[in-house]
């Protein structure tokens, strides 16, 4: 079985859509039908407080950046993406693979709903498909490299995830300590990691609106992180690679299944 093209899943989408089966339901609107369902487990989080002009002229219309206690936050996340489904189809030969990201937090209010969301400054897989499918579908900044990982769950968890960056190899690692904790409430960590809306803008063109469902995480922290990102000039921009040195955050999660739907574009 062939992996579906971009046109292809947008013809598909628009004949369920027209059936009403296949869990599409004629009354829901066009953000709310899912379009990728995974698991996203392992989570390696390392957080960032930054310089708010490095990424201010990287926020969508429409949304404003988003502070913790005052603080413009980047976070490198490195992860396994697994049972990958679009449109309830599993994807053959993307199964289980790596990614990791770099991204930066926004908001969005909308009378009184505050949508807190997230914007990807790069996002790298090892699968060309996935990559490609996501810029065209919904503008990613997704690059595709070699990627390694070795992971053991625990509890607590071990995880290393690795890139190759132009020939040398960039690496996230840690180790989680004690039982694993629930999020708490206001806390650094509910912040980066609660974050249900996705938001791309370019300019010259609308910026485009995605949900993104999971449940909340289980947490490990971890006192000894390892990052080494050689070549992150290259993924971000000199002015914010030269900002990833100290985390004020380093976490493990456990992840869950989650759900992204489809894209829609909002005006400012």
């Amino acid at each position: 079985m062939m992996l579906p093209t971009a046109a292809a899943v947008t013809t598909r989408r628009s004949s369920r859509v027209a059936r009403g089966g296949a869990g599409y339901d004629s009354g829901m609107s066009e953000g709310s039908r899912p379009f990728l369902t995974a698991q996203w487990r392992n989570l390696l989080m390392l957080t960032y407080a930054v310089d708010p002009l490095v990424v201010i002229d990287r926020v969508p219309a429409g949304t404003t950046l988003d502070s913790w206690r005052g603080k413009a936050l980047v976070s490198v996340i490195g992860f396994q993406f697994l049972d990958t489904q679009i449109l309830g189809t599993p994807v053959p030969f993307h199964q289980a693979f790596e990614e990791v990201n770099i991204r930066f937090y926004v908001r969005r209010g909308i009378d009184t709903e505050h949508r807190a969301g997230v914007v990807f400054i790069r996002e790298m897989v090892p699968r060309p498909m996935v990559g490609g499918m996501a810029r065209l579908l919904y503008r990613e900044p997704y690059e595709v490299v070699q990627m390694r990982s070795r992971v053991d769950p625990g509890p607590p968890p071990d995880v290393e995830y690795q890139w190759n960056v132009s020939g040398r190899w960039c690496s996230l690692a840690a180790e989680g300590e004690g039982p694993g904790t629930e999020l708490i409430a206001g806390s650094l960590e509910e912040f980066v990691t609660v974050r249900h809306w996705g938001y791309n803008g370019e300019r010259g063109k609308p910026t485009l609106e995605y949900q993104v469902d999971h449940p909340r995480w289980r947490i490990w922290r971890t006192s000894k992180p390892r990052a080494e990102y050689v070549g992150a000039e290259r993924l971000c921009g000199l002015e914010l690679a030269q900002q990833l040195k100290n985390p004020i955050s380093a976490i493990i999660a456990d992840g869950s299944a989650v759900t992204i739907h489809w894209r829609t574009e909002i005006t400012g």
